[in-house]
């Protein structure tokens, strides 16, 4: 662990030297195969370092941590090319990058929560720094309150626990069965997942944030909340057993009303970002179920979906950089301009959507049978939820491709090689992982 910590640490330097663009994106992509090639994903800690160690979890996290930072590097060349604060903009990746490698390789719950607290830092730094309106710093409160008011109690409750059972590390076992503690640990991560009702921060912050804040809240930030529940679920095995219903409940629902809302969207970032709050209402039911096939799919939903939406927002910065618009009545026609690039509006699209053969399809399988399997009732609402995600994605793609083309262009570009190459590193994975699915099955 230390040596990959000690890795990001000695790339700060290169962070502060100019031309650092491709130079930043070849080390990270240089760090993504150390990892990928020196740990093996097992069901329990290896390579412990003090507070830090690697486990089957923290092994995907952490690899989608890094591809995501390497394509908002990608993505960002504007700001290189124009040297919009380009270093300090470096600099902001790379801390955010070692904050969230941290945070997933933590044994300690405490350290876990530090350092979850801390990635919020950055995040903020490139809504503020680097958004494209006024509104942003409405946004950036509203996420800073949101996140604040869920973490207290958080930190509370750990305290708590420290003071009955002298420990906080991840491996201990513990059966808490009080509900004040129950809601008080978890509200921070329906917060973060984020759960129907406390979800207003998300779209307001995709909308106002640049296409590397997008790209980070989408791909990792929301990953945290899952993430989150995924480690902290089996202490409350007891309590979550009685009162878990409402959560499931809440979120299908949501999810359900939230896919309508997703129908009625003008703004593309909008749109994909109210897509984020629905799939993410199925994985947090899938959670709440606390059966294996709960787990076990809502992790493969919640690595699908950061690769996918991450990919529909870089989509939408293309059309933006072109158009100076993100609404979809001027984004029209785009296949008569950038045919090209429609057939990969079409790949992502299809993606969302949960088509064969994206790694979406194989999540939302496993969600729908551990949630069926909880309560057959609820079968309804997530037939609702498939068929009206189905909707909106044809919805988005329909609108962009087809019409009369806008004529109010600031470029006739065809889309550059670098474009291209970094909507392929956001499917590619998305669908061969699909065909060696049983690595999640660990």
């Amino acid at each position: 662990m230390v040596k990959f910590i000690m890795y990001m640490f000695f790339m700060i330097p290169l962070c502060f030297l100019y031309s650092n663009f491709w130079v930043l994106q070849f080390m990270f992509f240089t760090m993504f195969t150390l990892f990928f090639y020196t740990y093996s994903y097992s069901m329990y800690f290896s390579s412990i370092s003090y507070f830090f160690g690697c486990d089957y979890l923290t092994f995907f996290m952490v690899l989608l941590s890094i591809w995501i930072c390497v394509l908002m590097l990608m993505a960002s060349e504007k700001i290189y090319f124009y040297n919009n604060f380009s270093l300090f903009f470096s600099f902001v990746i790379l801390f955010l990058l070692i904050f969230l490698f941290l945070t997933f390789c933590s044994m300690n719950m405490f350290v876990f929560y530090l350092f979850f607290e801390m990635s919020l830092i950055p995040t903020l730094l490139l809504i503020l720094g680097w958004g494209y309106q006024p509104e942003r710093i409405q946004a950036g409160m509203y996420m800073f309150m949101y996140t604040l008011f869920g973490s207290f109690p958080m930190m509370v409750s750990l305290f708590y626990l420290y003071y009955y059972n002298s420990s906080l590390d991840f491996f201990f076992s513990y059966n808490v069965n009080s509900f004040y503690l129950y809601i008080c640990m978890i509200l921070v991560f329906l917060i973060k997942i984020p759960m129907y009702f406390v979800h207003l921060w998300l779209p307001k912050a995709h909308v106002e944030a640049p296409v590397s804040g997008s790209m980070i809240l989408a791909g990792v930030m929301l990953k945290l909340g899952g993430y989150g529940f995924l480690r902290f679920m089996k202490i409350f095995v007891e309590i979550g057993m009685k009162i878990n219903f409402i959560f499931i409940t809440i979120s299908l629902i949501g999810g359900f009303y939230i896919s309508l809302i997703c129908l009625r969207q003008m703004d593309i970032k909008s749109l994909i970002a109210y897509s984020s709050v629905s799939h993410m209402g199925l994985v947090l039911s899938g959670l709440m179920t606390l059966n294996l096939w709960g787990f076990y799919g809502s992790f493969l939903m919640m690595i699908a979906h950061g690769l996918c939406s991450s990919g529909l927002f870089c989509l939408a910065n293309i059309s933006y950089e072109r158009l100076s618009s993100r609404s979809l009545f001027m984004n029209k026609g785009l296949i008569n301009l950038m045919p090209s690039m429609s057939l990969w509006w079409f790949l992502l699209c299809s993606s969302n959507m949960g088509a064969p053969f994206s790694l979406n399809l194989f999540g939302e399988i496993m969600l729908i049978n551990s949630i069926i399997s909880w309560s057959w009732l609820t079968f309804i609402f997530l037939f609702l939820i498939s068929f009206f995600g189905a909707a909106y994605s044809l919805y988005l793609y329909s609108h962009t491709q087809h019409g009369i083309l806008f004529q109010g262009f600031y470029s006739f570009s065809l889309g550059s090689l670098r474009e291209y190459l970094l909507l392929f590193l956001h499917w590619v994975p998305l669908n061969l992982i699909f065909m060696s699915g049983d690595i999640f099955m660990y």
